[in-house]
């Protein structure tokens, strides 16, 4: 079975080792990340190295993606009219896939699973099947996070060991039938297979799962280096990158939400971490500042 990336993410990661071993100690330059493109028919694949580790940016909506003025209620038309978002903000669905060197494939979130979705159009690309990913990170149980993990009543990634957030996971089992539904079919398909984490816990690949509550009970984010995959952090990032303090209508516990994004935005500025969020614009990635 094969467990890793195609050739041209390996040139990549292999320039990017290859300016750090020349340097000696590594400047700022080499800190940034560094990008390739592949396209899938209209839609683009970008490839990063950063920090010794490989991350792709799939985008799962197969079209242009805006996120409606309205679901930003607490946005004051003043500003929103200033930053010229009032007929939506950029926006995707997206997932990504991360491989430290001599690590196995590890895919963070699973798009929505629609029929049009770009997910296993984007694995084809990289030279890899579903069967091919190893491990299966979960930020929440949104179906368009989880809606990848089935196609009808079978699982879609058949050798994937899945880590969610124990929070995220009692909380979901407590909820209405009506609201729970497809997160008790998709985790009773995986269950022998279901890891379910504490915050602050190390996963495989030296991945950690960090609490980022409010979107969801137990939405998390996951850090690996200098990468932060953000999950939900932002919908609107053209608006909430330099103001945190409004939330989407998705956001479940809305003061706990705008607490995380504020002190999540302050962590990724303190440490100079890339942040991967998955209805991040395209490329799906913010580099650290």
């Amino acid at each position: 079975m094969k467990h890793c990336f195609g050739k041209s993410l390996w040139g990549v990661l292999a320039f990017a080792l290859m300016l750090s071993a020349c340097g000696g100690k590594k400047s700022k330059a080499t800190d940034e990340p560094t990008r390739q493109d592949t396209t899938i028919g209209s839609r683009t694949v970008a490839e990063f190295s950063i920090d010794s580790t490989t991350l792709v940016w799939i985008q799962d909506n197969a079209g242009d993606k805006l996120m409606p003025r309205t679901l930003f209620a607490d946005a004051p038309d003043s500003l929103v009219s200033s930053l010229g978002l009032e007929n939506g903000i950029p926006s995707s669905v997206s997932t990504f896939l991360m491989e430290k060197k001599d690590s196995c494939v590890m895919l963070f979130d699973t798009g929505n699973g629609a029929p049009d979705s770009r997910l296993m159009d984007g694995l084809a690309q990289m030279g890899l099947s579903p069967a091919d990913v190893r491990y299966l990170c979960l930020t929440h149980f949104h179906g368009d996070h989880i809606g990848g993990m089935m196609r009808a009543d079978t699982v879609v990634f058949p050798n994937a060991e899945v880590y969610a957030s124990k929070v995220e996971y009692d909380a979901w089992m407590q909820m209405p039938d009506e609201q729970k539904a497809l997160v008790v079919k998709t985790m009773e398909a995986y269950k022998n297979r279901l890891h379910l984490f504490q915050f602050g816990d190390t996963l495989p690949g030296g991945v950690v799962a960090l609490e980022a509550v409010g979107h969801t009970p137990g939405h998390t984010v996951f850090q690996a280096g200098k990468i932060l995959v953000v999950g939900d952090l932002m919908h609107g990032v053209a608006l909430q990158k330099e103001h945190p303090e409004f939330c989407a209508s998705y956001d479940r516990d809305k003061e706990a939400a705008v607490a995380t994004r504020k002190r999540i935005l302050k962590y990724v500025r303190d440490n100079g971490l890339t942040m991967a969020g998955m209805h991040f614009p395209a490329p799906g990635i913010i580099a650290g500042e």
